[in-house]
């Protein structure tokens, strides 16, 4: 019998529904906000570029991207999250892939990321494993198909 997961295919855009991550101990944390924008963009090669910002990031008081301050700069960097290259994935074993060629954290470059997923109800899920953070916490993003 085929299922909804059987069908899923990443080719299109997807909006960012939620992104929070839960910590070794059970909390919850928000590091992109209640609200978090993004777009995951896949054509049909499996070539992807994902984009995730924190809303309200505050702009730099010289106007100068090139002059923040060390707490803008700190600021930019972690209220966002971007990456490139190619996605694959594997419904039979529930594994999204990412073969990361270029990100905004340099020590992604290069990297393959295996993503454990879930579909449903046209809602993409996937978490990056505690072992990714080094510190037990777990990431997730939710991802819904954009609408035309």
């Amino acid at each position: 019998m085929a299922t909804e997961t059987d069908s899923l295919t990443l080719e299109g855009t997807w909006v960012m529904a939620s992104a929070y991550e839960v910590l070794a101990d059970g909390t919850r944390t928000t590091n992109y906000g209640e609200h978090p924008e993004g777009l995951l963009m896949i054509d049909k090669s499996g070539r992807y570029s994902l984009q995730i910002f924190r809303p309200g990031r505050a702009k730099f008081a010289s106007g100068v991207k090139a002059q923040g301050t060390a707490q803008e700069y700190r600021d930019a960097v972690l209220g966002s999250s971007t990456h490139t290259g190619r996605a694959s994935i594997d419904t039979v074993h529930h594994k999204l892939v990412f073969k990361i060629e270029s990100s905004s954290y340099p020590n992604w470059e290069g990297s393959e990321q295996t993503r454990d997923y879930t579909f449903k109800d046209g809602t993409l899920t996937y978490s990056v494993p505690a072992s990714a953070s080094g510190n037990g916490t777990i990431a997730y993003s939710i991802w819904k198909r954009a609408q035309p």
